[in-house]
């Protein structure tokens, strides 16, 4: 009999053909019933499960989400029920890196508001005010990760100084570690956020941090939009208190607060850092190979 998986998010086109193949599919607005003989879900990190739709599904044996952060799925409640979770790490490490890199060189050039300048007609006006470089700048990196490390290599490239902060120093990097957020601020030009939610993590870059990065500093959110104090940006910007910045992610997704749409400081983007056909094939595929492992007795490929 085919197994029954809950699918809670599409995959790409060619994978989406594989999973449909290989399993039976039901979709949460029309699951009825069904939600007894549920055996697996597959998902993102937006889009749960939380602890209510795990409680509804009594056969549920396995979470696999088609991302690495896991922050609206209720891992330990599933864990409590003996349900292992997947997230797909590593194959988007290049792509999110690549944009880290592109915001902040987007955002120190002004390459936003480069743009408006020249389709608005203005350029025969005048010229546009000037940007700052970016290479041979002071970069902190608030988590080094596997993201946070291909952000680096590149950064090194662009001979920045790069120091980073974390739970504990590195053995096996080079970069300078500062085990002080408010330190690493200070000594930055670009701060480059690239931690998970957490509890711990919810509301690090605060009010304090930001002032601390100053009016010449860049921020570079790449994480989860709650992990910067979203308020205390908006009005450190609006002070001036905040040089600029560069967001791929936002506390209420879709919602960006109003107040950053009409700064040519900042650079917006719809949280895609992992968004191009290579990589969300990739995170779709692995996906569907940790669901077949399980199924198959397997090990997992990438347990959370």
């Amino acid at each position: 009999m085919p197994i029954d998986i809950l699918q809670l998010v599409p995959f790409r086109p060619e994978v989406q053909k594989e999973l449909a193949a290989r399993y039976r599919l039901h979709q949460l607005d029309s699951l009825g019933e069904a939600a007894g003989v549920i055996r697996g879900i597959v998902t993102n990190g937006h889009s749960g499960p939380g602890a209510e739709l795990i409680d509804r599904l009594p056969k549920l044996e396995i979470i696999a989400s088609a991302s690495v952060g896991y922050d609206t799925i209720a891992v330990e409640h599933a864990r409590a029920r003996g349900i292992p979770v997947t997230n797909t790490p590593d194959v988007l490490n290049n792509d999110v890196a690549d944009l880290a890199i592109a915001l902040i060189l987007m955002t120190a050039r002004r390459l936003v508001a480069a743009d408006a300048f020249v389709r608005a007609g203005k350029w025969r006006a005048g010229e546009l005010p000037l940007g700052e470089s970016a290479s041979g700048k002071r970069l902190g990196i608030v988590g080094l990760g596997r993201i946070g490390r291909a952000v680096a290599k590149r950064a090194a490239a662009m001979e920045m100084a790069i120091a980073y902060t974390g739970r504990r120093k590195l053995g096996d990097v080079s970069y300078r570690y500062e085990p002080e957020l408010m330190a690493l601020a200070r000594d930055s030009d670009f701060l480059a956020v690239i931690v998970p939610l957490t509890e711990a993590t919810r509301g690090l870059i605060d009010g304090a941090v930001l002032e601390a990065l100053g009016p010449g500093g860049i921020l570079i959110n790449v994480a989860r939009g709650a992990v910067v104090d979203e308020a205390a940006m908006v009005a450190a910007l609006e002070s001036g208190t905040l040089g600029g910045a560069g967001l791929d992610v936002f506390a209420d997704e879709p919602d960006v607060p109003e107040a950053l749409l009409g700064m040519d400081n900042v650079v917006l983007a719809p949280h895609v850092g992992s968004a191009t056909l290579e990589t969300r094939r990739a995170m779709s595929q692995l996906t569907l190979d940790n669901l077949d492992a399980h199924f198959a007795g397997r090990p997992l490929l990438t347990p959370i």
